[in-house]
Parts: structure tokens; sequence; C-alpha cells
């Protein structure tokens, strides 16, 4: 079995990647999708939303970490797939799950679930272009509207040599309302040579259970998850050996969060700043009644020096 952690723009960004890897249980990670256009991407493009490209790419903890890319256009794709294999890339990644409006109404993302035949052409061309030994990988929904081509858009992913295929088990007009229908991905699984990994909808052991068992997919990616539990991915691996072990305390968790906010007032302004540590705190309230308390304490600070003292004196209150 392996456990990724999900690409989730504008909140998994390499702070969080380090972050959570350190935690444990990860075997490999995912960048926010790279936007491709029409032209070839400068380098910085690729460093600025993937600085693990500068140190092996792979986070501090030594978890390798996949470039993905967005975008329509085959030739263009495969030509900035070729560079981010040459800044380093072990695997190229491609987008057709994003449910954004704004990414859908430009051609990315889920709306390419519609067009099979060009999901196929993209598959070829960057398989063609980008060296054999790195892996082209997918992830992709269960279609645009309703799932009548969930099967063909992943027969044409595997098709035009896609190594994996990540299935979030909903559609884009499902947005991220529940259910996730793992069912779905047993069908892909069967209708497909190349292994599968199911997505959606697992925020603990049981649904990860509940999961495996509906889809028959071993493999799996955590996404808001595991924002909001840290240590679910070392909570599966434990449960799928047989063994138990106790969930993270939030004592535990502390260092991890003061580590992010150093992190966060290292990489951005002091407007965005804040905003980033109430993000994270907003998923960890769900599992920490401490996260909870901590949220309601800062909602509505904006400066980071009272902010620094905040997360420093966590230490001594916890």
């Amino acid at each position: 079995m392996q456990i990724a952690l999900a690409p989730m723009e504008g909140l998994v960004d390499d702070i969080l990647r380090d972050v959570l890897t350190r935690v444990g249980g990860i075997d490999w990670c995912v960048t926010e999708f790279i936007r491709v256009s029409q032209s070839m991407l400068p380098p910085r493009v690729f460093h600025h939303l993937a600085p693990e490209l500068k140190h092996g790419a792979r986070t501090r903890a030594g978890t390798p970490m996949r470039v993905q890319l967005l975008g329509s256009d085959p030739s263009c794709l495969a030509d900035n797939a070729a560079l981010a294999c040459k800044l380093g890339a072990p695997v190229i990644d491609l987008n057709f799950g994003c449910p954004a409006k704004t990414v859908n109404k430009s051609r990315g993302g889920a709306v390419l679930l519609k067009e099979p035949e060009l999901l196929n052409r993209i598959l070829i061309e960057v398989r063609r272009t980008v060296p054999d030994a790195i892996p082209v990988t997918a992830k992709m929904r269960l279609g645009y509207e309703d799932t009548d081509l969930a099967l063909t858009c992943a027969q044409a992913l595997a098709d035009g040599g896609a190594a994996q295929i990540v299935v979030h088990a909903r559609t884009k007009t499902d947005g991220y309302r529940p259910p996730a229908h793992w069912e779905w991905i047993a069908r892909v699984r069967d209708a497909v040579k190349v292994p599968v990994f199911a997505n959606g909808e697992v925020w603990n052991v049981d649904d990860w259970k509940r999961c495996r068992e509906m889809s028959g997919v071993e493999d799996l990616m955590l996404g808001r998850g595991l924002v909001a539990r840290p240590d679910l991915a070392r909570q599966i691996v434990a449960a799928r050996k047989g063994e138990s072990i106790e969930p993270m305390r939030w004592e535990e968790l502390v260092p991890f969060v003061q580590d992010f906010w150093a992190q966060v007032r290292a990489k951005l302004p002091d407007k965005q700043a804040p905003g980033r540590l109430k993000q994270w705190l907003c998923w960890l309230r769900q599992n920490y009644v401490q996260a909870e308390s901590l949220f309601i304490a800062v909602r509505t600070e904006t400066d980071c020096a009272r902010l620094d003292a905040v997360i420093a004196a966590l230490s001594r209150t916890h």
C-alpha cells in the first residue's frame, strides 16, 4: 500500500507538505498545480511552487515530491513537463480533477473530462516528450456533470501512457459534498491495467476501511482528511498492519504548528501570514478542541508580532 498527500491549491503548499510529511506515513506528495497555457514557463515558476526541486525533489522528511501540471494544450504541456524534468521532477502528474470554475472556464482541470480524446492526446504527447525513466501519472474525477464518461476517460489516460491514476470519487458538479462514490473506483480499477489510487472523503481509519472494502483498492491519496488530522496516514499504516497506535495528542502537534508558523512568517508578507495560520487551524479544530480555542483567540488578530507571542506560548500552556 502507498499513501500519497494530495495536491490542494492554496492549502497544501511547500510549507504544509514539509510539516505533514514530517508527521509521517506519507509515501509521496504532489505540488499544487502549475498552470500551463500557451507558453513555456520560466524556471522560477516551477521553483516558486515546488522549491523542493532544489533539494532533490524531496521534502525535509525525505518524502518524494511530484510536479503537477494543469492545462489543455498537449504540446505546451509536454514542453513544460520536459522542463520540469530538467529541473529535477522525478514524476510528472497531470491534473484532470480540479473543480474550480475559474480553472474550468480556461479549459483546465475537470472540464477536460468531457473530452476523453483530448485526455488521450495530452498523455501521449507528454509521455512521448519526457524521458522514458520518468513516469507520467494523472488525477481525475468521475466526470464533469455525471459519470457517463468515467471509464472512457480512465481508459484514455491509461492508453495514453499514465503509469498511475488517482480517482477522486466525485464529479465536478459534486464538488466536495459527501458522499464519495468509492464503488466507482472499483469500476475504474477493473477498466484499466495500471495502478489506481482512491481519493475522497477519508477522514479517519474507519473511512479508510470502508473505502478499501468498496473500491477494492489498496493505494490511497489523502487530502483534507490529513490536513485536519495530521497523523491520519500514520494511523492507517498501523491499522493495515493490525497494530493500534495512540492518536497524536495536541501536545505532540504543537511543535509542528509552531514550525509551520515560523516558515509562514519567513516566506509570506505580514498581510498574508495570519490568514495561512488561521486556515490550518480551521481544519485542525475538527479534531482538536485546543485548535478550536486557539482559532477563536486569533480569529481577528492581524498583527504578526502578537501572533508570534501567542504561538510561542503554546509550549508553556499545553
